[in-house]
């Protein structure tokens, strides 16, 4: 199973590591609730720099742009033909769209399995980091469910 992400986060470019900051956190927890170990999979991300502005002290995340999706693909086909995944989670708009193309809609089509050119068999969920972001504690619990299930589909896939 390999995990695709949209872009490093804060903690994530400091390290050098993928989904190592809060909502890897959320990340680890869901996956082992779905029954997937996290070193049975492989994380990275679409694309492949921290896009950020300041606020203070603080690097605040920026949504990368098409061009900057479309100037990392070749890494991330790379990656995907490397490891030859049996499914590819798309985890956010931003990833399932660099998987699936553009116009997919990440709710509409999220936790279903999909045919990809580039990735073969894809499911797309909400990235973990939309749990924390969530405004109150029931939609928080809602989206990490959502997230959870979608892993387990995932993960029955592959099974």
């Amino acid at each position: 199973m390999l995990l695709v992400g949209e872009q490093p986060g804060d903690q994530e470019d400091r390290q050098g590591q993928p989904f190592v900051g809060p909502a890897g956190a959320v990340l680890d927890k869901a996956l082992a609730d779905a029954g997937i170990r996290r070193a049975d999979v492989y994380l990275t991300n679409a694309v492949k720099h921290f896009k950020w502005e300041p606020r203070g002290k603080r690097r605040i995340h920026k949504k990368p742009r098409i061009s900057e999706m479309k100037a990392c693909r070749p890494w991330l086909e790379a990656e995907i033909g490397a490891v030859k995944p049996a499914v590819v989670v798309c985890l956010g708009a931003t990833a399932a769209q660099s998987i699936m193309g553009p116009h997919f809609k990440l709710m509409a089509q999220r936790g279903q399995l999909l045919a990809s050119p580039l990735a073969g068999t894809a499911v797309a969920t909400i990235h973990p980091s939309a749990v924390l972001r969530a405004p109150d504690p029931e939609a928080r619990r809602t989206a990490y469910a959502m997230l959870v299930a979608d892993l387990k589909i995932a993960a029955d896939a592959i099974r």
